[in-house]
């Protein structure tokens, strides 16, 4: 890949710590799938408080908004956070 190259589809890794790959093509359906099985897996090891999420000040009220609603409604967190105070 070529530096500062734009991605145009998911890029992820196979395997778990030192035994980790180098970066792959996949489809949408599977990286959102992994993603989904990551966060899951992080409230169920640490509960909803073990996880949290950093919403941009650039973005719309309307997405920070959105993001907070996922971040309590599906993560069950309150840890919400942007930096909308710099």
């Amino acid at each position: 890949m070529k530096p500062f190259a734009r991605l145009t589809q998911p890029l992820v890794r196979d395997g778990h710590g030192s035994e980790r790959s180098e970066l792959r093509p996949a489809s949408w359906d599977e990286a959102l799938a992994r993603t989904a099985a990551g966060l899951g897996s992080a409230v169920a090891a640490h509960g909803p408080k073990g996880v949290g999420l950093f919403s941009c000040s650039k973005s719309t009220n309307e997405v920070n908004y959105l993001a907070g609603k996922f971040a309590r409604v599906v993560l069950g967190s309150n840890n919400v956070d942007s930096c909308n105070r710099t």
